[in-house]
């Protein structure tokens, strides 16, 4: 039984750093590329982030959180990071990791897996 756990938000002050990470425990992680999405209050869930299977996967980003967030994987470890840089009051969501063995559905916002998220908030 797969299953993501995310853990990393808090509250920050505009223009500070945050690094959300997502544990992953099931069949071969590798297999998996994996996302970052996030819903802010009243808000539809959207797409943040995503990184290839394998890996030296490529990876994909929003363009709200362009040349601000970077995602890495470490197959090792079975983990998947956000690290969120710049972070904006919009911003403010709650971030889920997402796990997918096609990079097509973490994009098209319709993963196999879901993590439980966690909160993000951004004061200005």
């Amino acid at each position: 039984q797969e299953q993501l756990v995310e853990s990393g938000g808090g509250l920050v002050q505009a223009g500070s750093s945050l690094r959300l990470s997502c544990v992953y425990s099931g069949r071969a992680f590798s297999d998996y590329a994996m996302g970052w999405f996030r819903q802010a209050p009243g808000k539809e869930r959207e797409f943040v982030a995503v990184i290839k299977r394998g890996g030296g996967g490529s990876q994909y980003y929003a363009d709200s959180v362009k040349g601000r967030f970077t995602i890495s994987r470490d197959n090792a470890k079975n983990t998947v990071d956000l690290q969120m840089n710049s972070l904006k009051p919009e911003d403010t969501a709650v971030y889920y990791c997402a796990a997918d063995l096609t990079l097509h559905n973490i994009v098209i916002l319709s993963p196999h897996y879901w993590g439980q998220g966690t909160q993000v908030t951004v004061s200005s």
